[in-house]
């Protein structure tokens, strides 16, 4: 043992001076960097999100309602010994003083009473350029806090009077820090903060009116878990409709969906990086390998047996794979921050510590990486026989056997399964880099074999002959070139289709210009001229569509209650009213996916596609709602996929006819407003009954999300890309030795160097070709599948793929050739024929 160690530190050591661990080292560094940068950043964020979920919910528990929370549960949490804080919140329009403007702005009015908020702080400040203050108090009676964006859209100060409804408030503060409000483009209206004591005097509270209404606990855990346990069953029995009990994941889904497609996007990035590392390491080991089986011979000679060579170089191999993976953890510890730093807004920079775990997964997927790739062709060394040292043609290397790799590409694949954090994205990455893997060595071998038959000797150019010639005659390394080119270029050419197609996908989403007003609550009798007023504006391009409010009470003459499903988003369907709508002509912002709208068909309709899918509902299905008392059937006659985060008015259910008599009925406009001074101000005080929500702040706040996310995902495409860069290298000069000893024989025959470096720049741009070519077409396909599968896009890719990929491989093996096979021409012909004799 002690002497495989002491030979294990010498070949070590002189393998690191010579550099020809250099490669190895790097593929592994490089892969570690990648997923422990992300698993640094995903662990920290998860941590911080569990520790601040409370606060994010202002307490506890909260149950959240349509209807003022019952006796029984601030009974049932007073007798726990909770502490409690109800609040209700509703949209409603403020406005500034005919003397000061009259300008109007729709607000998100919120109420609240005395030990608001339970869990987090609110922070205010007087002054609109002031940092928040962490403070107890609510709005004392007779005062307001507002956002400082109202301040500006009303042209008011703090100090001033602003009305709602029915009555004037002083605004006395400015809201700075909300903990439970939610996020930005979720609550896109500013926010108005008054005590619970003044609603009544404002008026804007009937008994129609929408109102949601939040109660909150806090306290000993046990006694949350027992109310939480007391409201889940209540809720289940149906005592109490339009309830809901919030937790982390369902009071916050923007922020997380947000998060989680970031996430994926980075972890997506990481294993690409991850999978080329393992084809570069291969390929490194192989050459590291085969220039090492003279000296194994020698040991054998001299009496080393051959467990101490084995043992000697499987020593090495830890010693490099815990170096390599020790600095992989490193940068990646430091590059995690620069994800936070891109991601700030979205992600609190005050995230708590990581927990050890992404370190042994990092140091894990390193040594995984060497021994599953690395080892299998090293430890052949050992079987080296003494006889090659007198003869060069025996102990050559032999392909691993199936058991090991089996072994070790299950081990790795394992890791890069849990590493993906969703099993459709790893499995599509890692299946389908194993697929790419195999089509890409059948078809070089084919390849191969037609170019071998196709190309006529006798009246081919030379250089093409001789091309030929080095390709056929090791068909076998010919493969491994091609199949490993094609891997690297692989990953370069995806990166590339996720960068400009897929991310353009996702931009599509908010165009610039998406609609950037919602106005509500448009009277039938307004409509023609509130048409004319957004057209007089310069408003060409709108939505129009009836808004009519309905609940779904029977399906095929059954009727139907929350109960009868299992489901929570379906019991929360039922048990609501739906926004319903009606036009002859199908939405050209929604897509069509089963059956046909038939304009002007009376008694059919048209249902979103989530929604057929939660209630279990089909083509050919009759639906009963009761719109204001009466009932309305109709059937289903197509489906629509709809975008909901298109910013385009929408809606679940429509019936396809131009009108719907005896309906009573408002209507929905979207658009984007001029860029004209007042245009909203105008709007309001001409119809004074609508509802006009401006959504350009959301639309900014998305725009910067996707800059932020997109921002992060291509600082870690410089791994991936390094990773790409170092395959084809790798690739590239696996045969280096080889070709030098061909070329050295070629030149001692009489052939010029200018024909020789024809040879190779043609092996070379053939090789590239295929390669890109190949690469191109299964980038594609895996994009297409991860477009719809993981990030959910719908994405084609050009045809000009294809061509532009193979383009690009041939460039890149040319430079990649020129940079590693430069000297080989170069090397004295003496030189290179003494190297192989010896």
């Amino acid at each position: 043992m002690n002497a495989s160690f002491r030979l294990g530190w010498r070949t070590l050591w002189r393998d690191l001076r010579a550099g020809e661990l250099r490669l190895l080292i790097v593929a592994v560094l490089l892969a570690v960097a990648a997923l422990t940068a992300v698993g640094f950043f995903a662990d920290r964020l998860k941590g911080g999100l569990q520790r601040d979920a409370r606060q994010l919910l202002g307490g506890d528990a909260v149950l959240a309602s349509d209807n003022p929370t019952p006796p029984a549960f601030v009974e049932r949490a007073k007798a726990l010994g909770l502490q409690a804080a109800g609040t209700y919140g509703f949209p409603t329009m403020a406005r500034a003083s005919d003397g000061q403007g009259g300008a109007s702005k729709l607000v998100a009015l919120k109420a609240v009473e005395a030990g608001y908020p339970l869990r987090g702080r609110l922070q205010t400040s007087v002054t609109a350029e002031g940092a928040g203050e962490p403070t107890r108090d609510i709005p004392a009676p007779g005062d307001v806090w507002v956002d400082a964006s109202l301040l500006e859209s009303l042209g008011l100060t703090v100090g001033d009077m602003m009305l709602l409804g029915d009555t004037q408030l002083k605004i006395a503060r400015i809201v700075v820090l909300e903990p439970d409000r939610g996020a930005g483009f979720m609550s896109f209206a500013p926010r108005v903060m008054l005590n619970q004591a003044d609603v009544a005097r404002t008026g804007l509270v009937q008994p129609a009116s929408r109102i949601n209404y939040r109660f909150a606990v806090a306290g000993d855990a046990a006694a949350v878990k027992s109310f939480s346990d007391f409201t889940d069953a209540t809720l289940k029995k149906g005592e109490l409709r339009g309830a809901r009990l919030d937790s982390f994941e369902t009071g916050r889904p923007e922020m997380r969906q947000t998060l989680d497609r970031a996430e994926k996007f980075l972890n997506l990035v990481a294993l690409l990086a991850a999978l080329l590392s393992a084809v570069a390491v291969a390929l490194a080991a192989r050459g590291f390998a085969a220039s090492h089986l003279d000296d194994c011979a020698m040991l054998r000679v001299l009496g080393q047996s051959q467990r101490t060579i084995a043992m000697a170089y499987a020593f090495e191999f830890l010693i490099i794979g815990l170096v390599a993976s020790g600095l992989g953890v490193a940068i990646g510890f430091g590059v995690h921050y620069v994800f936070v730093a891109l991601l700030a807004g979205l992600v609190d920079a005050s995230l708590p510590a990581a927990t050890l775990w992404p370190v042994a997964f990092g140091f894990g997927m390193g040594l995984t990486l060497l021994f599953a790739f690395g080892l299998p062709p090293v430890l052949q060394l050992a079987k080296v026989p003494p006889l090659r040292v007198i003869r060069r043609d025996v102990g050559g290397l032999k392909p691993a056997s199936i058991a090991v790799l089996t072994v070790g590409v299950l081990g790795f694949a394992a890791l890069l399964l849990a590493a993906s954090s969703d099993i459709k994205l790893g499995l599509i990455a890692v299946g389908g880099f194993a697929a790419a893997v195999a089509l890409f060595a059948a078809f070089s071998w084919l390849a191969v074999k037609v170019l071998r038959r196709s190309v006529n000797e006798t009246t081919a150019p030379r250089w093409l002959v001789l091309a030929t010639r080095q390709i056929s005659a090791r068909p076998v390394y010919a493969v491994v070139q091609v199949s490993a080119l094609a891997v690297g270029l692989l990953a370069l050419i995806l990166l590339v289709l996720l960068r400009t197609d897929l991310v353009s996908s996702w931009r599509k989403a908010t165009p610039p210009d998406a609609p950037n007003r919602f106005v509500i609550n448009v009277m039938p009798e307004q409509s023609d001229p509130f048409q004319k007023s957004l057209r007089d504006a310069g408003v060409s391009k709108f939505d129009w569509y009836p808004m009519i409010r309905g609940r779904l009470i029977a399906i095929n003459d059954k009727p139907i209650a929350p109960d009868d499903y299992a489901d929570d988003r379906a019991k929360r369907l039922v048990d609501r009213e739906f926004n319903l709508s009606n036009s002859a002509d199908a939405p050209a912002h929604n897509t069509i996916t089963s059956g046909k709208w038939t304009p002007d068909a009376k008694g059919e309709i048209s249902v979103e596609e989530g929604l057929a899918e939660t209630l279990g509902l089909k083509l050919g299905d009759t639906l009963r709602f009761d719109v204001g008392g009466i009932p309305s059937d109709a059937r289903i006659t197509s489906l629509r996929k709809v975008d909901w985060g298109s910013l385009h008015a929408n809606f679940f259910v429509m019936y396809t006819v131009a009108t719907l008599p005896d309906v009573p009925a408002t209507y929905l406009a979207a658009f984007r407003a001029p860029p004209v001074k007042g245009f909203d101000n105008a709007l309001v005080r001409s119809y004074p009954n609508i509802t006009n929500v401006d959504m350009s702040a959301t639309i900014a706040q998305v725009q910067r999300v996707l800059d932020q996310v997109i921002s992060a995902v291509e600082f870690l495409f410089g791994f991936t890309l390094a990773a790409g860069l170092v395959v084809l290298f790798a690739a590239v000069t696996a045969t280096r030795e080889e070709r030098a000893r061909e070329f050295a024989v070629m030149r001692a025959v009489g052939a010029r160097a200018s024909l020789l470096r024809q040879v190779q720049r043609a092996e070379l741009i053939g090789v590239g070709l295929l390669a890109g070519l190949l690469a191109s077409i299964v980038a594609s396909a895996i994009g297409w599948a991860l477009a719809r599968y993981v990030f959910e896009f719908t994405w084609t890719a050009s045809p000009l793929v294809p061509l532009g990929g193979a383009l690009t491989g041939a460039v890149l093996a040319l430079a990649a050739g020129w940079w590693g096979l430069r000297e080989v021409l170069r090397r004295p012909v003496v030189e290179t024929l003494r190297r192989a004799a010896e």
